[in-house]
C-alpha cells in the first residue's frame, strides 16, 4: 500500500489503515488510532465548486461518493448516520450519466468556494469532462439555476469584499539602530505589496507604549501607555477612543467604526509610511542593566484595538523584537545583567520567577486571540532568549508563525517574512483566516481529541469520547490561521458496540471552512473510507504505516513533555516500543537472536531512536526558547517533515558517482566525501579533510580539476534549493572535518564508534555515553521477547 499516493489524494496519513472491530482489540495496538490531517494540501486537481454544499439534515455530513442516491425520486442516503435526505430542486438533472463533482468517485476532497465566479475549467477536468459538462448543462436548465445558488449563497454568507484582513504590526525601538534600519526596510516593503483594501496599525514599544494615531496627518500623534499595567480590552478601548460597536448580525457586512489607530491602507498610505520610516532606537542605556521592554503590554494593547473594532475579516499581530520583556505583563527578566534569564534547570527546581506568571498571561491573551478569531506572529532576532517559551501558547494556539534567528539583516528573517505576504494568482494573499475543521464519523468511531494548531472548541455530540487526547471534548476545532502544509493529529477509538461486522466500511469526513484572503468563506470536505478487520487479520499489519506512527508518537511525546519530566516521557517511549514490538515481532520466546520484524515495522524502532533522543526531548544544550521554537514546528509539520526533525536525511557526494542517501552514522564520515545533513533547522555541508584540504589550495579553480569543481557545486545546489523551500529558512552551515562547526552534523550521528569502542577501523569516534543505535536495538530485543 502507498501511503505517501494516498495522502496527495486524501490529504491523509493514517497510522492504521485497517482498524480493529473491538475498543480492546484497538487499545492493544499500543500506537492510537490517529489520523495526521492535512486540511488545505494542494492537489493537483481539485474541484472547485461555485455553490454551497448539501448537508444531511441529521448528523451535518456534507454529500460525498459514498452517499448511496436514488436518482428518480432524487434522494441519497447519509453513509454516517444512514439518514435520509432529499436533495434541492436545482438537482433536477442528477442521473448516473450526470452526477455532481461531489459525487463523483475520483474526488474524495472537493472544495466550495460559493463567492467565486463560475469557471468551467473549475469544475471540468480530466477525462470525465463529458460528464461534467452535462451536469453543467443540467443544472443550468434547472428550475433554479447554478448561477442564482451562487448569488444566495453570496447574500448569506454576510462577506465584505470591501474590508480586507488587518494587520498590526509591533515593533520593539529597544533594537540597535542598524537592526532597526533592517526592519523598518523589510516593513516598509510589505506595506508596499498590501492590498489596499487591508487595515494596518503600528504599536512601538520600550518602557513605555506608543499606538500611533494613523488617521492624523498633520503631525506624529500616539497614545501612550505605561508599559508596567496590565490592562483589559474595555480600559484600552477607553484610553484610544472606541466606543464599543453593536454586534454584528448575520448577512450584514462589518462596519469598521471610524478612528486613526486602524485603518484602510488605502486612507492612511503616507501616514504608516512615515510613521514607520521615523521609529528610531529609544532605549536608554544603562550600564549593568538591559533594555526597558514593556512587550506583553504592547502586545495586550494590540489586542483590544483589534477587539476595539470588531475585525472579523482576519487580522494578526506581528511583533518584531531583539530582546526579553524587563517589565510589566509577560516579564522574563529583571533589567538587571546580575539576574541571569532563565534556563531548564531554572524551571525544573522552580527558580525562574516569573515564569509562571507570565506563562499565565499569555494564557489569557491566547483565549482572547481565539475569541477574536486573531493570529500573533513572533519574530525574535536576538542572540540571547526573549521569552519565546513563555509566548509559545499564544502563538500556537492562534496558529501564528514564529522566527527565531540572529538579525533582521539576516536571509532567513527577510525570506520568511516575504513568505507570509505572497499571494496567488489572482492577488489574492494566500493567508487563510479564522478557520475551524469539523470532524464527522460513523457512529461506531469516537473522537478523542487532536494535537496542533488548533483550539477545542467544546462542541460535544454522540461522536465525543470522554477519553481526551490534546485539544478534546469535541468534533469541532478552531484555527486563527493556517497554511497549505498545517498539520493536524486527530485521534479516535473505536465504540464499544458489538454490531461491526469485519469486513464492512466505515466513514471519516473532514470538514474545513475558512476565509480565503478577501474572497470570502470556503469549504474543503475530505471524505475518507477504511474497513474494519477481525483481530488477527493480516490487513492490520498490511495497513501500518509507520512514518505516521512516528509522526504521531512524537506529537504525543511533546505533548506529554511539556508537563512531566524527560526521563519520564523517555520511558513511556520505551515502554510503548517494547510492547509494539513484543506484539508484532517474530520470534521464539526467550530467544532474542530470532527476533524479527517484518518490512512495515521494521523502520519504527529506529524512528523512536533517534526521538528519544532528540532535541523536543533530550533539552541539554537547548534554551527553553529554542525547545519551545522546535515543539511548535514539529506540532504543526506533515509526516514527512517531521520524520526529517526527528530523524534528519544524510546524502553523500563522492566522484565515484551521483549522490546517494547513507546511513545517519559516524561511520558515514570519510576524508574523500562530502556530506550533505538535513535536520530541518539546520542544513550542513561537511567536507571531508581531503576535500577540504584541496578546497584550500584552490584546486577547483584549475580548469584541470573539472570534477572537483563540479563535486564542490552539486551539495551547493542541493543544499540552497533546500533552504529557498522551507519557512522559516533553516540555518546553512558549510563545515570541515574536524572544525567546531562539525558538531551540528555529529551531535545527530548514530554514535557506533565512541571513545569506549575496541575497533574502529579507521573511522571517526564520537565522544559520548549515549547508546548506539545497535546497542539500543540489542536491549528491545532482548525485552521484546520476554512476552
Amino acid at each position: 500500500m502507498d501511503f505517501v499516493e494516498l495522502e496527495t489524494i486524501e490529504g491523509l496519513r493514517w497510522s492504521w489503515n485497517s482498524w480493529p472491530t473491538t475498543k480492546s482489540d484497538s487499545s492493544a495496538l499500543i500506537i492510537p488510532l490517529s489520523v495526521m490531517c492535512t486540511p488545505l494540501m494542494q492537489q493537483p486537481e481539485l474541484p472547485i465548486l461555485p455553490y454551497e454544499p448539501i448537508l444531511c439534515s441529521q448528523c451535518g455530513a456534507v454529500l460525498n461518493p459514498y452517499a448511496r442516491v436514488q436518482y428518480t425520486s432524487r434522494i441519497w442516503f447519509c453513509p454516517f448516520c444512514h439518514q435520509k435526505n432529499t436533495f434541492p430542486c436545482s438537482y433536477t438533472g442528477i442521473g448516473e450519466t450526470n452526477l455532481p463533482a461531489e459525487l463523483f468517485p475520483t474526488y474524495s476532497s472537493v472544495e466550495y468556494a460559493p463567492n467565486r465566479k463560475i469557471s468551467r475549467s473549475n469544475t471540468i477536468s480530466g477525462s470525465n469532462s463529458n460528464l461534467k459538462q452535462n451536469w453543467a448543462n443540467g443544472f443550468s436548465s434547472s428550475s433554479v439555476s447554478l448561477s442564482s445558488m451562487v448569488s444566495s449563497a453570496s447574500l448569506s454568507s454576510g462577506d465584505s469584499r470591501g474590508v480586507g484582513p488587518a494587520f498590526v504590526f509591533v515593533v520593539d525601538t529597544c533594537s540597535a539602530e542598524e537592526e532597526l534600519r533592517a526592519l523598518k526596510n523589510e516593513l516598509l516593503l510589505v506595506v508596499e505589496q498590501l492590498p489596499e483594501n487591508s487595515l494596518v496599525g503600528l504599536v512601538t514599544f520600550d518602557s513605555m507604549v506608543r499606538v500611533h494615531d494613523l488617521g492624523f496627518s498633520e503631525c506624529l500623534r500616539v497614545v501612550m501607555f505605561h508599559g508596567e499595567r496590565e490592562l483589559s480590552s474595555d480600559q484600552t478601548r477607553r484610553f484610544l477612543g472606541i466606543k464599543r460597536t453593536n454586534q454584528m448580525q448575520l448577512g450584514v457586512a462589518p462596519v469598521i467604526q471610524k478612528q486613526g489607530f486602524l485603518m484602510p491602507l488605502s486612507e492612511c498610505d503616507f501616514s504608516i509610511t512615515t510613521a514607520i520610516e521615523e521609529i528610531h532606537c529609544s532605549a536608554q542605556v544603562v550600564p549593568g542593566h538591559r533594555p526597558q521592554r514593556s512587550t506583553g503590554a504592547a502586545i495586550s494593547a494590540a489586542l483590544g484595538l483589534l477587539e476595539g473594532c470588531l475585525v472579523n475579516s482576519g487580522s494578526r499581530i506581528m511583533v518584531f523584537t531583539s530582546g526579553p520583556a524587563t517589565l510589566g505583563p509577560g516579564i522574563v527578566v529583571d533589567s538587571d545583567f546580575s539576574n541571569a534569564i532563565r534556563t531548564h534547570r531554572d524551571l525544573i527546581n522552580g527558580s525562574a520567577p516569573y515564569y509562571r506568571r507570565s506563562c499565565g498571561f499569555y494564557r489569557q491573551l491566547s483565549q482572547r486571540l481565539s475569541d477574536a478569531s486573531i493570529v500573533l506572529d513572533l519574530f525574535v532576532c536576538s542572540l540571547d532568549q526573549v521569552g519565546a517559551a513563555e509566548l509559545k501558547n499564544a502563538v500556537e494556539s492562534s496558529g501564528g508563525f514564529m522566527l527565531l534567528g540572529e538579525s533582521f539583516e539576516s536571509y532567513q528573517f527577510r525570506n520568511s517574512l516575504r513568505h507570509i505576504f505572497t499571494r496567488d494568482e489572482e492577488g489574492n494573499l494566500k493567508m487563510y483566516f479564522d478557520a475551524t475543521i469539523e470532524v464527522v464519523t460513523t457512529k461506531d468511531v469516537k473522537i478523542c481529541g487532536a494535537l496542533g494548531p488548533c483550539v477545542s472548541l467544546q462542541k460535544r455530540n454522540e461522536l465525543v469520547s470522554s477519553n481526551e487526547i490534546g485539544e478534546g471534548g469535541t468534533s469541532v476545532w478552531k484555527l486563527g490561521t493556517l497554511t497549505n502544509k498545517t498539520c493536524i493529529a486527530f485521534f479516535f477509538q473505536v465504540s464499544d458496540g458489538k454490531d461491526i461486522q469485519p469486513g464492512s466500511a466505515f466513514f471519516i469526513q473532514f470538514i474545513t471552512k475558512y476565509r480565503y484572503g478577501s474572497s470570502g468563506i470556503r469549504k474543503r470536505v475530505t471524505t475518507a473510507a477504511r474497513r474494519w478487520v477481525g483481530k488477527r487479520a493480516p490487513e492490520i499489519a498490511a495497513g501500518f504505516d509507520q512514518e505516521a506512527a512516528a509522526s504521531v508518537m512524537a506529537r504525543l511525546a511533546i505533548h506529554r513533555a511539556e508537563t512531566t519530566h524527560a526521563r519520564d516521557v523517555i520511558r513511556w517511549l520505551d515502554d510503548a516500543l517494547i510492547g509494539f514490538t513484543s506484539k508484532f515481532g517474530d520470534y521464539a520466546q526467550e530467544d532474542p537472536s530470532s527476533f524479527r520484524l517484518s518490512s512495515n515495522f521494521s523502520l519504527y524502532p529506529q524512528f523512536m531512536y533517534y526521538l528519544r533522543r532528540s532535541q523536543f526531548i533530550d533539552v541539554f544544550n537547548s534554551s527553553p526558547d529554542e525547545t519551545a521554537f522546535f515543539r511548535l514546528m514539529l506540532n504543526r509539520e506533515g509526516v514527512v517533515g517531521s520524520l526529517i526533525m526527528i530523524q534528519p536525511t544524510l546524502f553523500q557526494y563522492s566522484f565515484d558517482g551521483p549522490p546517494f542517501p547513507v546511513l545517519l552514522d559516524i561511520r558515514s564520515i570519510s576524508a574523500d566525501v562530502i556530506l550533505l545533513f538535513d535536520s530541518y533547522f539546520h542544513v550542513v555541508i561537511h567536507y571531508g579533510s581531503n576535500i577540504a584540504q584541496w578546497k584550500k589550495f584552490g584546486y577547483d579553480k584549475d580548469p584541470k580539476h573539472e570534477n572537483l569543481r563540479k563535486l564542490l557545486e552539486a551539495p551547493e545546489v542541493d543544499a540552497e534549493q533546500l533552504v529557498s523551500e522551507r519557512v522559516p529558512a533553516p540555518k546553512l552551515i558549510k563545515c570541515d572535518q574536524h572544525s567546531s562547526q562539525a558538531r551540528f552534523l555529529l551531535a545527530k550521528l548514530n554514535p557506533s564508534v565512541t571513545q569506549n569502542s575496541t575497533y574502529t577501523d579507521g573511522s571517526d569516534i564520537v565522544f559520548t555515553d549515549d547508546l548506539s543505535l545497535q546497542v539500543f536495538l540489542d536491549h528491545l530485543q532482548v525485552l521484546a521477547v520476554q512476552g
